[in-house]
This record gives structure tokens, sequence and C-alpha cells, in this order.
């Protein structure tokens, strides 16, 4: 087993292509461990970190020295003819904007990028996405800090974002949300027993704010049956309801009702999702939301800012749609389970035979 600053050391290296080919394989070999695999993607988005900065600093200074080399007055006298001196007035007006402009425009659009603005579907500054930041690769910072201690750049550290996810089958289908996974280069689920599995986003749906992951690991073990059903049809104000997800390290449960037919989006309503009274917190994006039943009503997806239980789930008709929108493309079967074994239970009983089923999705 190679050490961190090992793992650190091969995969600079080999990402700046000074790998011969039989280390380039060996190194690949070894990414096939899970934890391996999570270090080196954790290491190289700190490397593009560094280098999209250089890059933003070096363009900046570029685009400042071609404006102070601009002698506006001789383009003037050179390219436009006697006029009329409003018309002369409005096109020297009109060089001196296009140039601030294109420079103030750059400017802003690289600072509005680097902040991640265009990351979510959602712009509402009171509609808050349910996804939370475990922890910053502070170690791996104070080595590559080793290597570059000369430099007074600040870096922010990438994070790690963990949310929920529940099993779509027996075979390792998974939904959560797409702004858990959008943006991600590697994805990990983690089970109630803390067992850790590779998997692959195959479907997003950016509308319904939908991505399903299908478990792609040699170490997974699939279930021989599902003891819930997604609900086709809709479900009334005042039903109850509950949801298990992960705003911490090992599940939570949480229960309320439905308080309305429509959710709140961007200054109206949202007919794609129930508002419902659910305590929920960063972490628990992505989770099953259930009836008294165990019939899977919806999804959280987010809560709204300042209002106490304002919590939003996308209703199961959509999650419907998404599942047969991606089914004629599947290269493996999804099939979803017909029968609901939970009905009929106590919450207790249902809950501890929900535990195994839901997942919490880590994206790198």
């Amino acid at each position: 087993m190679k050490s961190e600053i090992e793992i650190i050391t091969l995969t600079e290296a080999y990402y700046r292509a000074e790998l011969s080919m039989e280390e380039r394989s060996a190194f690949e070999k070894m990414r096939e461990d899970p934890e391996i695999d999570s270090q080196v993607v954790s290491h190289y988005n700190l490397m593009k970190q560094i280098s999209d900065y250089g890059n933003y600093q070096y363009l900046r200074a570029d685009m400042e020295t071609i404006h102070d080399q601009l002698d506006v007055a001789s383009l003037m006298d050179e390219l436009i003819p006697a006029e009329t001196k409003i018309r002369t007035l409005w096109r020297k007006n009109r060089i001196n904007a296009a140039v601030a402009a294109s420079v103030a425009i750059l400017a802003a659009f690289l600072t509005v990028l680097s902040s991640g603005y265009f990351n979510g579907p959602t712009t509402d500054p009171n509609y808050n996405y349910l996804n939370r930041k475990v922890d910053n690769i502070v170690r791996s910072q104070q080595q590559i800090n080793q290597k570059i201690n000369s430099s007074s750049i600040e870096i922010e550290n990438p994070s790690r974002f963990a949310a929920t996810g529940f099993a779509l089958s027996t075979n390792g289908y998974i939904m959560t949300n797409y702004h858990v996974v959008n943006g991600a280069d590697s994805i990990y689920v983690q089970n109630f027993d803390g067992e850790s599995f590779k998997a692959n986003v195959i479907y997003t749906d950016v509308i319904y704010d939908i991505a399903i992951l299908l478990i792609e690991d040699n170490n997974f073990t699939p279930f021989t049956s599902l003891p819930y059903t997604i609900k086709k049809s809709g479900s009334e104000m005042g039903d109850e309801v509950y949801t298990l997800g992960y705003p911490r390290d090992t599940p939570v449960y949480t229960k309320g009702y439905i308080s309305a037919q429509t959710g709140y989006k961007d200054g109206i309503s949202d007919t794609t999702t129930y508002q419902v009274t659910l305590p929920v917190n960063p972490g628990n994006s992505g989770g099953p939301v259930l009836d008294s039943r165990g019939n899977i009503i919806g999804i959280v997806s987010a809560k709204q800012k300042q209002v106490e239980g304002a919590t939003f789930a996308i209703k199961s008709e959509y999650l419907v749609k998404s599942i047969q929108t991606m089914q004629d493309s599947l290269d493996h079967s999804l099939v979803l389970n017909k029968k609901n074994s939970l009905s009929g239970l106590n919450k207790t009983d249902q809950v501890k035979k929900m535990k195994k089923y839901i997942f919490m999705v880590k994206s790198y």
C-alpha cells in the first residue's frame, strides 16, 4: 500500500504525462481501489484549481496590457472621417465604451464562473439545495504548499459533498438529485453497513432535478428484492409522510405531512413538487419521501430559506416519467418493484426494513 505522498507524486506525474507506458498501466490498475481513486480525484481537482487560477491571472494581465496600449485618439483620427460633432463624439465614446466593457465583462464573467454560480439550475436566494459539504482536503493542500511555498496565492480547498440516494432496483440502480452529482468527477455510494461502491451517472434530468446512478463495482451484491414501490398517482394534502437520509454519517428519520400540493421555486409555484413539513438539513437531498403505507411519493430536493419546515419534494409521477424516458437506452435492465412489503407494518418496522436500501451519495 503506497503512502499518501507517493500517491500524490504519482498523480502529478500521471497528469503531466511523465510516466512510462508501464508505469501508467500500473497506476491505472492501482486506481481500481476506491480509496486510492478518491485520493487521486481529490488531488487532481486541487491541481486543476491551481492551474485555472494561474491562467486567470495571466489572462487578466494580458487584457490589461492590451487596454493600456490602445491609443484611442489615434484610431479615431485615422479611421473616422469628418462628421458632425454629435456623431463624432458618439463614435469616440462608443469605441471607449466597447473596450472598457469588454474588459469589465470578461472580469465579471471569470469572477462569477469561479464562484460556482452556474452549478445549480436555480438562482432563487430563498431556495436552498440540501447537499452537504463534508470536509476539505487539507493535507493534500499542505503538501502542495510545500512545493509552492514561495507563492502568495490563496486557493480554496476542493471539497467533497454528500447527500442521499435510494435503490430503484435490485441490480444497483440508485436515484438521487441532479444537483447532487452535477460537476462531479467521481461518485461513490455508501450503504448502512459502511460499505462504499463506485457508481456512475447514467441519466440526468435537469428540469426535474433527477439523476440515476448505476453501481458498477464487483464488491456490490445485488438485492434479492425491494420492500417498497414508487407511487404512480398523486398524494393528498394532509397525508402523513416520512424520509430517511444522511444529513450526517448515520441515517436520520424525520416525519411530517404534505402541507401544499405545489412547491415554490424562482418566485412562482412549482407544480412538479410537494411542499412537506419535514425538518431536513444539508445531506437530505435525494432521500425518498414515503407515505404511511410505505409507497415512495417523492424525493427530497430543497427547502425554502427562512421558513421553518418548508421542504420541497419532487413528485413521484415525475420520477416515473424520468425512468420511462431513459429505459430504452439502458445497457442493463431496470425493473421497478411492484410489490410493497412495508404496507401494514408499523413505522418502526418500516424504517428497519428501509435502512439497507438508502445510500449516502458522495460526489468528488
